[in-house]
């Protein structure tokens, strides 16, 4: 397959999927609507997930493990929660497959193997852990429950593409117990910070962080925030979610704990999640017509030294010293590779290297180590330099930390160049068709005038950021009075 990738300008879409199927990030499967997840695709995962649970258990938060199968009877009891994704749901009937009485070649549902309730398999597990805390929960000395569990999870779309939808996908879903409504609803807001400062600090993506309206917000919740960031088309993407539950699932389930005065209280409730549709984020966020570019803290590679032969004789003396520059790296905590792959040419090596987004390659040959240097360039900038091998880890070191943030520049500059303001209807939609991006307008608060906002124009109110100032002002649509810019977006 050719590696040349279709431009952004020419169709963003196709650039995307290229992109993830060139770059080596995943593949289509045999199950329709579903993804193979390769393994330089899985390592972005593997940081993301690494530095997300570590900063959740720096929250006080612990790992644990639900089952996938969420007896229907349970999924029913939040009423909102179940109307939601009842449309998503695969549901399991039968638990064993028999030889086809006529074509003994082919496998058939047995009918006497029909399970007495339902299986639906979890889109979300808020039913069953709920359930389950019913019998964990008996006094305040047992709250706060701070649980987050690594899962996977099945949504019936039909309109599918790799990372961003697909019908089962990776995530991380925290589920969380309070004894107060205040403590619920901080646990909600720190945990958006968490996601926020994950976006921001590791994936070099900038984020707004804000409040849903009420037609947007997660089936069953009370609140729910997001951290919203801007693709190179000016589309939204939600990166991220923490609900305020109230005690919807704690009324549903019977989930009540004795307080200090031994009464009995219903306990209050959040969860929060993010999955591996931020690998199609952070692809979207900082691509390049030449491919993958990954903020170094996140990239599997950080570093690819590639040896330059020019004959057999000089193969010896170059690998020793790319060898010995690889170790002095990998003591410094750089992730390396050192590619001596002797059925590739250097040229190839390096379009296959800027292709996966490896944020920083270094050229060595036999003249480089006669003059003491290598050559560095780096993916973000496209910059080459000779730079002296004496000393070279601590310098990447330092570049790395330089591209990570100059990536998070751009992006934000990026986002700041799309941003409007906008004030009247005519405008909105100019806007919208012309020059994609954030759009910040008054709207009067009614989900009525939401949903024809959405219904005339695609686009959806993506938060009310939580830094919003107080402005008196005009609804785009309806011109009745508002007294805040919410923030529109066409979105993934």
């Amino acid at each position: 397959m050719s590696r040349v990738l279709t431009s952004r300008s020419e169709n963003y879409s196709e650039w995307y999927n290229d992109l993830i199927l060139k770059g080596g990030l995943a593949d289509y499967s045999a199950v329709r609507g579903c993804m193979v997840i390769k393994p330089y695709g899985y390592g972005l995962w593997e940081g993301m997930r690494d530095a997300l649970d570590k900063m959740f258990k720096d929250t006080g938060h612990q790992n644990a493990y639900f089952p996938l199968f969420v007896p229907k009877s349970l999924f029913e009891a939040e009423e909102k929660n179940a109307e939601g994704f009842a449309k998503e749901c695969a549901v399991v009937t039968h638990y064993r497959l028999k030889t086809d009485p006529v074509n003994k070649g082919k496998l058939i549902v047995d009918p006497e193997a029909k399970l007495e309730e339902e299986l639906v398999v979890r889109p979300t597990s808020e039913a069953i852990i709920w359930n389950t805390y019913k019998n964990w929960i008996q006094s305040y000395r047992d709250l706060p429950l701070l649980i987050n569990q690594w899962a996977n999870v099945v949504r019936w779309e039909m309109r599918t593409r790799l990372f961003l939808r697909t019908a089962e996908f990776l995530w991380q879903e925290g589920h969380t117990a309070h004894a107060t409504k205040d403590e619920a609803v901080a646990e909600t807001k720190q945990m958006l910070d968490v996601y926020a400062r994950f976006a921001e600090e590791w994936m070099a993506m900038p984020v707004i962080r804000g409040v849903k309206s009420a037609n947007e917000r997660f089936a069953g919740a009370e609140d729910t925030y997001t951290i919203e960031a801007m693709m190179q088309d000016g589309k939204a993407l939600q990166a991220g979610t923490s609900h305020f539950l109230g005690q919807n699932f704690a009324k549903a389930f019977e989930v009540t704990f004795a307080d200090k005065n031994n009464t009995l209280e219903y306990v209050w409730a959040t969860s929060w999640g993010v999955s591996t549709r931020l690998i199609g984020a952070l692809v979207m966020a900082h691509s390049d017509d030449e491919g993958l570019v990954l903020p170094p803290r996140l990239a599997p590679v950080q570093v690819v030294i590639v040896p330059i032969y020019k004959g057999p004789d000089s193969k010896e003396a170059i690998d020793s010293r790319a060898t010995a520059l690889m170790l002095e790296l990998q003591a410094s905590g750089i992730r390396v590779k050192f590619d001596n792959d002797d059925t590739a040419r250097p040229g190839w090596k390096f379009a296959e290297h800027e292709l996966k987004g490896v944020p920083v390659r270094i050229a060595l040959g036999l003249r480089d180590i006669e003059n003491g240097v290598a050559e560095v360039a780096r993916r973000d900038t496209k910059e080459k330099a000779s730079m002296p091998l004496e000393g070279l880890a601590g310098k990447i070191q330092t570049m790395l930390v330089e591209i990570q943030q100059n990536i998070y520049n751009k992006a934000l500059a990026f986002r700041e160049a799309h941003t409007y303001k906008v004030d009247t209807w005519e405008e909105f939609m100019r806007r919208l068709d012309e020059t994609p991006g954030f759009i910040l307008a008054h709207w009067d608060g009614s989900p009525e005038t939401e949903e024809e906002i959405k219904e005339l124009s695609k686009a959806t109110i993506r938060c009310i950021p939580l830094d919003a100032p107080e402005e008196e002002g005009a609804c785009i649509r309806s011109g009745k009075p508002s007294k805040r810019r919410v923030l529109f977006a066409r979105a993934y």
